[in-house]
C-alpha cells in the first residue's frame, strides 16, 4: 500500500497529480464531505478548463444518473432514476474528449456487486478512469447517516438502530445500505477488483483540516491550490437531536396513515426540512445526536479492521488510517435527553415550510438563474403568494 500520511507531526507529502486525460470517478460514500466538493467543483466548472479539467455534469449532483448506474431506488417520492439519466451523463463525459473530467455522486458507493462496478467503469472510459474514494471515522458517520434516514422516513430511534447495525445479524435492517456504504473495506475491495488497486486512491479525511479535501482533490486533478472553494449549503447541514426527534415522530404519523410518499417528498423532505435547515442555524444550546460509548467503540473496533484490509488491497491511501477509528468524545447522554428540546420558532418554520410547499412550491422567476425553490425565499414573499393563492380558490368557491 502507498501512504501518504503524516507521522509524529511530520508535514503531509503531496501527492502526484493524476495523468492528463483520467476521468476522475469520486464514489464517496455518504457523510465525507461529497456534498462539500461538488459544490465547489460545481461552482467552478467554468474556471475548470483553463487548466485542462472538466466537470461534465450539468448539476452540482448528478444523483440521479448515479442511481440509475446502480440499479438503486430514488429517494422516497422523489422522481425515478431511469438509464435516460445514466446515458445523459455518460454522454457529457464522452463529450470531454482527452481532457480530464471528474465525476462525484456518493450513490456510486451503492453499487452492490463487481459486474455492475466493472458497467460503470466500461461505459465512463474503461482504463482511463481512476476511483477515488473519501473515509471519515465510521464513529462520526453513524449519527450522521442516521438522521440522513430518518430525512428519508425512517422511524426507528438512534440507539435501536444501532443495535441493529452492530449487534443484530446480518446487520441489515432496517437499512440495508448502510453496510453496502460504509462497510469500507468491502466498498474499496469491489472497486479495486475492478479497476486494479494502481487505479483507487482512498483519501481520510481529516476533520481537523478544513481545507484539507479541497486541497487533495487541487492536487490529484492539477488544480492551482485555492482554485476550489467551499459554497456555503445549509440545507446540507445535519439535524440536531431535536430536529431528528421531531421528525422521526412526524414520520411515524405520516406512514400511520397512510399518506402517499410523493405527498412526504413534497410537503416533508423538501418543504418543512428544507426550510427548517436553512431558515434556523444550530446554536451553542442545541443538542447533538450523540453515540453511546457501546457503540462507538463497537464502531472504532470495525473501523480498524477495515483499515488493516483496505491496506491489504495494495490502494493507494492518502491521510492516517488511524484517524478511521477515531471515537468522538460524548457528553453525558441522560443530560442530553433531559434537554433535547425543539424551540418554538424552529418547529414554526418547519410548519410553514410544509405550508409554503403545499401553496405552490417554487416560487418562479423569468430569469432561471434567478429561480427559487421554497426554502430560498423570503417568508413575507412566501407569504404573499400563500395569500394570494388563497384568496384565488375562495373567489373560486
Amino acid at each position: 500500500m502507498e501512504t501518504d500520511c503524516t507521522t509524529d507531526g511530520a508535514p503531509v507529502r503531496r501527492p502526484e497529480p493524476l495523468p492528463a486525460g483520467t476521468r476522475l470517478l469520486h464514489i464517496g460514500p455518504h457523510k465525507t464531505g461529497t456534498t462539500s466538493i461538488q459544490g465547489a467543483l460545481f461552482a467552478a466548472k467554468d474556471r475548470l478548463p483553463a487548466h485542462g479539467v472538466e466537470f461534465p455534469a450539468h448539476t452540482r449532483h448528478p444523483m440521479e444518473a448515479a442511481l440509475a448506474a446502480c440499479a438503486r431506488p430514488a429517494m422516497i417520492g422523489d422522481i425515478v432514476p431511469t438509464d435516460r439519466h445514466w446515458t445523459t451523463l455518460v454522454k457529457q463525459v464522452e463529450a470531454t474528449g482527452r481532457r480530464t473530467s471528474v465525476v462525484s455522486s456518493e450513490f456510486f458507493a451503492d453499487a452492490e456487486d463487481e459486474a455492475t462496478v466493472a458497467r460503470i467503469v466500461r461505459q465512463l472510459g474503461g482504463d482511463r478512469v481512476h476511483v477515488l474514494v473519501t473515509l471519515r471515522p465510521l464513529a462520526r458517520i453513524m449519527p450522521s447517516q442516521w438522521q440522513q434516514y430518518v430525512q428519508n422516513g425512517l422511524r426507528m430511534g438512534y440507539e435501536d438502530w444501532l443495535r441493529h447495525m452492530l449487534r443484530k445479524a446480518p446487520y441489515e435492517q432496517p437499512t440495508p445500505s448502510f453496510w453496502r456504504r460504509h462497510g469500507h473495506d468491502r466498498l474499496v475491495g469491489r472497486w479495486a477488483a475492478v479497476v486494479g488497486p494502481e487505479r483507487v486512491t482512498v483519501v481520510v479525511v481529516d476533520d481537523r483540516d478544513r481545507d484539507g479535501l479541497m486541497r487533495t482533490f487541487e492536487t490529484l486533478l492539477g488544480l492551482p491550490e485555492g482554485l476550489l472553494q467551499p459554497v456555503p449549503d445549509t440545507a446540507n447541514r445535519s439535524l440536531t437531536l431535536a430536529e431528528t426527534e421531531m421528525l422521526r415522530n412526524l414520520n411515524k404519523e405520516f406512514r400511520g396513515n397512510g399518506l402517499p410518499d410523493e405527498l412526504y417528498s413534497r410537503l416533508v423532505r423538501n418543504g418543512a426540512v428544507m426550510h427548517m435547515k436553512n431558515a434556523c442555524s444550530p446554536t451553542p444550546r442545541d443538542v447533538k445526536i450523540s453515540t453511546p460509548a457501546w457503540a462507538a467503540e463497537a464502531a472504532a473496533a470495525r473501523a480498524t479492521e477495515m483499515a488493516e484490509r483496505i491496506a491489504r488491497t495494495g490502494v493507494r491511501v492518502l491521510g492516517d488510517p488511524a484517524l478511521l477509528a477515531a471515537v468522538p468524545a460524548s457528553p453525558d447522554r441522560a443530560a442530553v435527553q433531559d434537554e433535547a428540546r425543539i424551540a418554538p420558532e424552529v418547529a414554526a418554520q418547519a410548519l410553514y415550510g410544509a405550508l409554503a410547499a403545499a401553496a405552490g412550491a417554487p416560487v418562479r422567476h423569468a430569469d432561471p438563474a434567478k429561480a427559487r425553490t421554497v426554502h430560498q425565499t423570503p417568508s413575507k414573499e412566501l407569504v404573499k403568494v400563500l395569500g394570494h393563492r388563497c384568496l384565488k380558490k375562495l373567489r373560486r368557491h
